[in-house]
């Protein structure tokens, strides 16, 4: 067994998740919930945890790992306000999307012991639905958690190293890289996906009116492509706040795609863009623990006009 209690902030589908993922692998005794009163009550119904209050000081209480299971921007707080009170045998780790504020609000919030007492973690898993009721207890498994290590943390000692092997033990696959290099390679496949289904989600309906039945006509690939336009946006707020400047860059480099496209539509450069992107599957992508060794910073050019 792993840890005795685990406390997590946030009981929604990621916090649900982990909760089912530890109980199913027995790696945790206990597991306490902290959100709303009414979601709560679905998650103990879910088994994903035992007990639950509001008070997060008080979900806090005999904890040896509390996860902050919330969107980016209430980690950021919740770091401040639990981070410098928690005992040094409790880890304190997060599950948020972006990485370089988190990384930084940890630093300064617990000062020289940052690296002993905090862990920043991404689990690349989700739905497009979110709440408890979705919530599943192998939604980890083959997924990569990727965790941005603090000035000189070593994420596999200590409490770190506990808890990132029991990440391994729910089946994901682990990766260590800069969150800087986080937040940049996120925007572009993680954020930009999204931005895309959202933005042609929300055109179809501008051209067609909401209740056309553009999907059923559409088929699979136009499912595919807006799915994730489902996804709720009070995360997506606190992520595109967080991560605006590579959203931002990532976005500016499609609409010149786009743009490059549109404009050679009935000329032999679009065999040349057909023939660009089928390079994407022409070999294996690197296996999570080789992200930081791959160049991940990025050598690609827009396309001239």
């Amino acid at each position: 067994m792993a840890f005795t209690q685990v406390t997590i902030i946030g009981t929604g589908l990621i916090g649900g998740s982990l909760g089912l993922a530890l109980k199913k692998r027995h790696l945790a005794s206990r597991i306490v919930g902290c959100d709303r009163a009414p979601v709560l009550e679905r998650a103990q119904n879910r088994g994903a945890i035992d007990s639950g209050t509001i008070h997060p000081a008080d979900a806090v209480h005999g904890s040896d790992l509390v996860v902050l299971a919330t969107p980016v921007i209430p980690i950021l707080d919740l770091i401040d306000r639990l981070g410098p009170a928690l005992p040094a045998k409790t880890l304190l780790t997060d599950v948020g999307s972006t990485k370089q504020e988190v990384v930084a609000h940890a630093a300064k919030s617990l000062g020289r012991h940052a690296a002993q007492r905090f862990l920043a973690g991404h689990p690349m898993a989700g739905k497009e639905n979110a709440g408890v009721e979705f919530a599943d207890a192998d939604l980890f498994e083959g997924a990569a958690w990727l965790f941005t290590p603090l000035p000189g943390q070593d994420v596999h000692a200590g409490l770190c190293g506990e808890f990132v092997h029991c990440a391994g033990k729910m089946g994901a696959k682990i990766a260590v890289l800069d969150a800087a290099d986080h937040d940049r390679f996120c925007a572009w496949i993680s954020h930009l996906p999204q931005m895309i289904s959202t933005a042609l989600a929300a055109t179809l309906v501008d051209e067609f009116g909401p209740d056309a039945p553009v999907l059923d006509i559409g088929g699979r690939a136009l499912r595919e492509m807006t799915r994730i336009a489902a996804s709720p946006y009070s995360m997506w707020r606190d992520i595109a706040i967080t991560n605006k400047k590579n959203i931002s860059s990532a976005l500016h480099k499609l609409e010149q795609r786009l743009a490059h496209i549109r404009e050679n539509l009935d000329s032999k450069q679009l065999a040349e863009e057909f023939e660009r992107a089928h390079e994407l599957r022409k070999s294996p992508p690197p296996s999570p623990p080789a992200l930081k060794a791959a160049s991940i910073a990025g050598k690609g050019k827009s396309p001239k006009k």
